[in-house]
């Protein structure tokens, strides 16, 4: 098998990745996280910082709880 990647799979990962350090980056800004922190994070590897992010920082999961 061919173990090296296509140009266009290596050019969609970098998209997939810019894309969520970008999010991660923003969004932690606009909340009072450690913004640098969560973009550097999310140019390692996706999709886990996204999912820790929202899931430890964000605290997704108390926002439906809270509201009954």
């Amino acid at each position: 098998m061919n173990e090296e990647l296509s140009p266009v799979m290596l050019a969609l990962v970098v998209v997939i990745l810019l894309v969520q350090s970008i999010f991660l980056f923003t969004n932690a800004r606009k909340h009072g996280h450690n913004y640098w922190l969560w973009g550097i994070l999310g140019l390692i590897q996706a999709p886990m910082p996204l999912l820790f992010y929202l899931l430890f920082a964000r605290k997704i999961w108390r926002s439906k709880s809270a509201e009954k």
